[in-house]
């Protein structure tokens, strides 16, 4: 890895605490540094600076010297530099340091300035926080906890303005809870390239909105209501569903692609509502796309697999196992394993474990879209670079499984133990399926679980624990966020279980445990733990794998904030 050059630090003080900190820094951030909240609502890390709420208020001062000479002026009654004190309140977000920068948050004047911020954004805001999809996690409500006056002076009629506005498929906005941030329209317009947003109109009747024949439709729309600091713009889906404070929050990582971007799952006794993004400034910044928030609705899908069968029928676990155990012995060096670009990075090291037992070739199918260039890639599976990291395939996989198809004419495969895979969708016809017993392992019906010889029923994303490796070769685990479905089994017990019926070592089905044997086997994560990696992830080396050609789309198009950091420059 090329090393980074440390930024300039420069100096400054904030409410008489002394920081050093990168050069271009703003107030905001300098002070979040040393546990100093600067309130503020329109400004967003990862978004260019406007200044248009004025709730980052602060008193700036440098420090004081002779216009003359440039001498330091000393405040005899300290004996320390004076401070040349700015006589009118500054906004923080706007203000980068700069060497000897003063800040003060906490006077009489700053306190003055805020309520009278604040008194003016309630002045037609509606006092609906009871039934505001927001409550529990509004700025607006937590910073009138801090800045609210506690009465009005304002005496006239509030403003009426649309409740039930669709700005698009999934976002519904609550006109009257706006606070003019422009936060979604500098979204709309800097991330995702979609300049759709803006407002109309003038003073307290200015209103967001589409531009005429548009709508906020694009794949990142529910980027807008993450960022969005009040309950003005919401989920159409998860619109007055349930109360925040609820629901339990548990990382997790976006499926859908190989870019692997961070994830909550928000859930409450065993039921998912929503999926939010999680801040990475290495992968994903703190956004991710709208198709990945749904696929949490597979967990109760009705076509999820939930009882193990032999041949169709219903089967107790340990006796599918047995029958698993015979196709191997009857058909021992004619067993072919696919894997699963799906897979966790244990599940593929078990299936590693499971091949060699069997001594039975391995395959992986590719599936490959049109990528965003953002945050959905061209590798629609979130783990590939994890089964060459582990050695369950030795190169890239294909679409389909043309090798395994000529094996099987060729009378050299009789027995096929599939991870998730649809074999008739990668490409075996009906004859060729006809010729094998087929193991199934999957979560889902397909063409594959009605004629297979044994179904294991196994566990979405959401009902595990475990790692991917996306496309920077960057290892992140996810955690478990609901209790799996009656009937299905975890994947590292199933394939534990069969890796033993093969004749291998009994292996760890728990993820902590399993780590040591993949430690121990796996050069690449030999230095690893599951319970040590860090939340944002931790980089491989990629060397080994450098020279395959990945698909166009693979890279990691999207460079978190640059072009944002550009803007803010320019």
């Amino acid at each position: 890895m090329i090393a980074t050059a440390k930024p300039d630090l420069v100096t400054v003080n904030i409410d008489g605490q002394e920081i050093a900190v990168p050069k271009g820094t703003n107030v905001i951030e300098a002070a979040r540094l040393v546990n100093v909240d600067v309130p503020h609502y329109c400004y967003h890390p990862k978004l260019t600076i406007v200044g248009n709420c004025r709730m980052c208020l602060i008193e700036m001062g440098m420090p004081a010297v002779d216009p003359a000479t440039k001498a330091p002026v000393m405040d005899p009654a300290t004996g320390k530099q004076k401070i040349n004190w700015i006589p009118r309140p500054q906004i923080g977000c706007g203000t980068n340091v700069s060497p000897g920068l003063h800040v003060r948050t906490t006077t009489p004047m700053v306190k003055d300035a805020r309520e009278g911020v604040m008194e003016f954004l309630l002045i037609n805001h509606p006092l609906d926080c009871p039934i505001c999809d927001q409550a529990g996690e509004c700025k607006l409500q937590e910073q009138a906890t801090g800045y609210g006056r506690g009465y009005s002076r304002f005496i006239e009629d509030k403003n009426v303005k649309p409740k039930r506005t669709q700005l698009g498929p999934r976002v519904t906005l609550d006109d009257e809870r706006c606070i003019l941030c422009s936060r979604c329209i500098r979204f709309s317009k800097e991330i995702a390239r979609d300049d759709v947003l803006g407002f109309v109109d003038r003073g307290s009747y200015s209103t967001l909105t589409c531009f005429p024949g548009k709508k906020l439709e694009n794949n990142y729309s529910l980027n807008t209501v993450d960022i969005c600091p009040v309950g003005a713009l919401t989920s159409t889906d998860f619109r007055f569903k349930m109360r925040v404070w609820f629901l339990k929050q548990t990382n997790a990582i976006d499926t859908e692609s190989s870019v692997g971007a961070n994830t909550v799952v928000w859930s409450r006794e065993g039921t998912i509502y929503r999926i939010t993004p999680r801040r990475n400034d290495e992968v994903n910044d703190t956004w991710m796309a709208d198709s990945g928030r749904v696929l949490f609705k597979a967990v109760q899908a009705p076509d999820r697999l939930s009882a193990v069968k032999i041949n169709g029928t219903d089967s107790a676990f340990d006796i599918a196992i047995n029958a698993a155990a015979e196709l191997f012995k009857a058909n021992a060096g004619a067993v072919a394993v696919v894997g699963s670009g799906r897979s966790t990075v244990e599940e593929q090291f078990l299936a590693k474990q499971l091949a060699t037992a069997l001594k039975a070739p391995t395959y992986l199918v590719s599936r490959v879209g049109e990528g965003d260039k953002l945050l959905v890639s061209a590798d629609r599976n979130p783990n590939v670079r994890g089964a060459l990291v582990t050695g369950l395939i030795p190169t890239l996989p294909s679409a389909e499984l043309v090798d395994l198809g000529a094996q099987i004419d060729a009378g050299k495969i009789k027995v096929v133990v599939t991870l998730g895979e649809d074999l008739a969708a990668a490409g075996l016809n009906a004859g060729q399926l006809a010729k094998i017993s087929v193991i199934v392992l999957g979560t889902h019906a397909n063409s594959m679980a009605g004629g297979a010889a044994v179904v294991f029923p196994t566990l979405t994303a959401f009902e595990k624990s475990g790692t991917f490796v996306n496309q920077q070769f960057r290892i992140q685990k996810f955690l478990k966020a609901v209790p799996p479905i009656a009937g299905a089994t975890d994947d590292l017990i199933v394939l534990a279980k069969l890796v033993g019926a093969a004749g291998g070592a009994m292996l760890p089905t728990e993820v902590y445990a399993l780590w040591k044997s993949i430690a121990a086997a796996v050069p690449a994560l030999a230095t690893t733990t599951f319970a040590n990696l860090p939340e944002t992830g931790q980089l491989l080396d990629a060397t080994p794998f450098l020279a395959l050609p990945f698909v166009e789309g693979e890279t990691l198009h999207y460079k978190p904030a640059q072009h944002v950091v550009a803007a803010a420059n320019a």
